[in-house]
């Protein structure tokens, strides 16, 4: 795997590092010893699909406060998506600032998010798939959550959403 950390510490970029013939290719997603010497979480405690009929779907910017934030690893196992994260540490250096990554089937690149960041993403196609890794159980009431439009922000989507939930338009402006 090759690892490369974003402009924001502690998220990172992984790409497989593929060996490749006439058959295909092989590749390692996740390595134990690997993410621990990046000094990423090396347990993941559940795993999630996140399946979407419809290019433009928008779903976040979700997180979770402690006593259970979260740290995900993300991957698009079908189709594309525009990942994003904003980072919610009050104090780092790059508070409120976000980043965008595009991630496909066929990049088969994965985005690690560590904890005190929101996350979402939009849809680049119909029949889009997502595949989550959670270093944390999902905890109802520490979920939380900030607009994906919030000016704030200054996200820049690449599409208009065309599908949203009540609850992610709901969230307070910061």
């Amino acid at each position: 795997m090759i690892f490369a950390e974003t402009k924001l510490k502690g998220a990172y970029i992984i790409d497989l590092e593929r060996r490749q013939d006439d058959r295909g290719f092989f590749a390692r997603s996740f390595c134990q010893e690997e993410f621990g010497s990046n000094g990423l979480h090396t347990q993941f405690v559940q795993c999630n699909i996140s399946f979407n009929h419809q290019k433009g779907t928008l779903r976040g910017m979700h997180y979770q406060v402690e006593p259970h934030a979260e740290a995900k690893l993300v991957r698009c196992t079908m189709g594309a998506i525009y990942d994003v994260i904003i980072d919610l540490r009050p104090e780092s250096p790059t508070f409120k600032q976000w980043l965008g990554v595009e991630l496909t089937g066929d990049n088969r690149r994965m985005f690690y998010i560590p904890e005190g960041f929101a996350h979402g993403f939009q849809t680049l196609s119909d029949r889009a798939e997502v595949f989550y890794q959670m270093a944390e159980f999902y905890h109802p009431e520490s979920a939380r959550g900030v607009r994906w439009n919030d000016p704030a922000f200054g996200i820049k989507w690449p599409l208009e959403p065309s599908a949203i939930s009540s609850k992610d338009r709901s969230y307070q402006l910061l």
